[in-house]
Formats: structure tokens, C-alpha cells, sequence
């Protein structure tokens, strides 16, 4: 999902236009890279914005969408595709795709906006689609809690209310389940995720060139211009710069905001950590020894922070790598982002699979 396909459905909204919406929901027989594409297709056949599946599926999409806007009923098209047609939607080889297609009624509309509200709030969600049998056609919102919005069979409801918060914290894309009577295929819609810095120093330099290659944007706060300026932060999102504690309380700060402090001053560190663990961020990391973090916790206890809020606060920061330069430290930093966002521990995979292998039955 991008914010074109928002884009186009507000469009869509707007001119009340008939149109049919597909969505790439399953690749078989060749390696998955564009589950979850959609387009638009108007009851005369034209195509809305850029947003297109591939050529060679485009085609054959557009030859049924017609049919879908005049009936009002969404069905599930099943498409042969040889060697080139495949390699021109970005798989590695011939296969079959399925490709969803659905009329875009106003319920549609009004599903897409609410996801999109939550989705612009920082909020991660999932939308749903039952793609063949009971309950064909239905569509249902889901929250990271397990509330599920919308009609379908119970069955398919107590899965999406069982699995979805699951598969918001550690999937990462689109998925088609399938259980007894009906297909499913959920589309994970995450914030982009942005990790916030406070502090301008050495260690924050080469986190932010990691975060930039995770996919995370990145803002780094700091009072001092001689440090957060483009010349040491060139590849920083978004430089801020002024009373640390003044722009920590006008950050939007939420379950997809990361934050760090590298600071190493307890006068930014304690009135950003108060305002900080007063939000939903989902990891809290302070640079700095065990002995002065308990000092900066201690403080905090004393105007009032809850011992549960203060437990989020990671210090020592960062996974145990051995890690002394300031690149070896802001890689420790990065990777147990990583980790906590999947909601992993940072383990090592050897040892996972150690442990698998002994719990697996012989």
C-alpha cells in the first residue's frame, strides 16, 4: 500500500466515478515480490494513476473489471503467466498469479479512509479480504489489539481478532490464509517508522547512516548548531535544532517512533525521558554506563515516574557486541531496534536453531 493507492481512492471518492479496484494477492510457482500492488480500473476500462500491477497482467485484469463494476461482485481471477510475462511484474520465472478484483463501493471508501486516519496516526493496522468462499467479497479493519470492524463468517473474525496483532509485530508484508470454507488475505498496514535522536554526538553520526539503510527515517535534535548541522548529518532526515526539552514536547511520538538519547547530559536526558515515557514509543534507549542511568532513573522516580514506565528504558543501550568505537556502538543500537520492532530478543540465530532442533521430535 502506498500513498498513491490513498490518494487514488480519495480521487475515486471525489468524482464518483464506477470503478474496480485489483490487488495482487498470491505469486505460485516463482519467488513473490509484488503481493499487495493494486490498480484501478474505470467502468470504461481506463486506468487511474500510475499505480499498475505489470503490463501483461494489467491487460487481462481490465478485460473482467468491466463485468466487476456492472454486477457488483468481486471475484478472484486465476492468471497463467509464461517466462517474459513474469519477468516483466518483477518474478524471477512463469507462474500464476492471483489477482483480486472488487468493485469500489462506498463501504470500500469509508474502510480506507479509517485506515488511513490510524495509519497517518501512527497507528499499525490491518485490512482484510475474504477472496473466495464464505463470505466472498467481505472486507474488515483490524487494530493491533485484535478489534475487528466489519461482517464475515465467526470463523474468519476469531482468526483476524487471534492472529493480526501477532502479525503486525513481527510480519512484514501481505499474506493469504486459508481455513476451512474461505481464503483471507490481509495487508499489513505499519507507519513508517522513524527513529528519533537526541544528541548531535560522535555515536549519532553513524547510527543515523544505519537507520538510513533499515528504511527508517530519522530526526536528530540537538541545541547545539556546531554539531547538528548538514556538514556532520548529511544523510539525516531531519535536523532540529533549539531547547532539546521544547522540541521533545512538540514531536509527534508513537508505537512506530523509536527514540535514543545520546545526549549524555541529565539535564536533556531527564525532562526528554518524561516526556518520552509518557508516549506509546515502542524502544527507549539512553547511552551511557549502568551506574549513570540508575542516577538518571532515580531522578525521574523522584518527580514521579511510574516503575513501569521506567523499566522501558534501555541502559546500557544497545546489544552486547563488544562494541567500543562509536560505529561498533550505534551498530549495537541499530540492531537491537531491529530486534525489539520484530519482537525478537537479539539472540543469535545459531542458538535458536539449536534450540529448535532439540525441541523437534526425532
Amino acid at each position: 500500500m502506498s500513498h498513491e493507492t490513498f490518494e487514488l481512492l480519495e480521487q475515486l471518492r471525489r468524482a464518483r466515478t464506477r470503478a474496480a479496484m485489483a490487488t495482487l494477492v498470491r505469486t505460485h510457482g516463482t519467488t513473490p515480490r509484488k503481493e499487495g500492488t493494486t490498480m484501478f480500473v474505470g467502468e470504461d476500462g481506463g486506468v487511474f494513476g500510475s499505480v499498475t500491477i505489470g503490463g501483461c497482467v494489467d491487460a487481462r485484469v481490465m478485460e473482467h473489471a468491466g463485468e466487476v463494476v456492472a454486477e457488483a461482485t468481486p471475484r478472484l481471477l486465476d492468471l497463467q503467466l509464461g517466462d517474459e510475462e513474469a519477468w516483466e511484474i518483477g518474478l524471477t520465472c512463469g507462474g500464476t498469479v492471483d489477482v483480486f478484483l472488487e468493485p469500489v463501493t462506498d463501504s470500500l471508501l469509508e474502510l480506507y479512509e479509517t485506515a488511513r486516519n490510524a495509519w497517518q496516526s501512527g497507528r499499525s493496522v490491518a485490512l482484510a479480504a475474504i477472496i473466495a468462499g464464505d463470505g466472498l467479497g467481505s472486507r474488515l479493519l483490524i487494530d493491533a489489539n485484535g478489534v475487528v470492524s466489519g461482517i464475515a463468517p465467526k470463523a474468519v473474525v476469531e482468526l483476524l481478532a487471534r492472529d493480526v496483532p501477532r502479525l503486525l509485530r513481527s510480519s512484514t508484508g501481505s499474506s493469504t490464509i486459508a481455513l476451512e470454507g474461505s481464503e483471507v488475505y490481509i495487508e499489513l498496514l505499519r507507519p513508517p517508522v522513524t527513529l528519533v535522536i537526541f544528541g548531535a554526538g560522535a555515536v549519532s553520526i553513524p547510527l543515523v547512516d544505519f537507520a538510513n539503510a533499515l528504511g527508517l527515517k530519522t530526526v536528530v535534535v540537538d541545541g547545539r548548531p556546531q554539531f547538528a548541522n548538514r556538514e556532520r548529518f548529511a544523510n539525516a532526515g531531519e535536523l532540529r535544532v533549539g531547547i532539546v526539552s521544547e522540541i521533545a514536547a512538540e514531536l509527534a511520538m508513537g508505537p512506530a517512533t523509536p527514540v535514543v538519547l545520546t545526549a549524555h547530559d541529565y539535564k536533556i536526558d531527564v525532562p526528554v525521558l518524561k516526556r518520552v515515557l509518557a508516549s506509546e514509543v515502542p524502544y527507549v534507549g539512553l547511552l551511557g554506563s549502568r551506574k549513570r542511568g540508575a542516577a538518571i532513573l532515580q531522578m525521574l522516580r523522584e518527580e514521579g515516574v511510574a516503575e513501569e514506565q521506567l523499566a522501558r528504558v534501555r541502559v546500557p543501550v544497545g546489544l552486547d557486541i563488544g562494541g567500543e568505537t562509536a560505529a561498533e556502538i550505534a551498530l549495537s543500537i541499530a540492531s537491537e531496534i531491529v530486534a525489539v520492532m520484530h519482537g525478537r530478543n537479539g539472540s543469535p540465530l545459531s542458538a535458536r536453531a539449536v534450540t529448535a532442533a532439540v525441541l523437534q521430535p526425532s
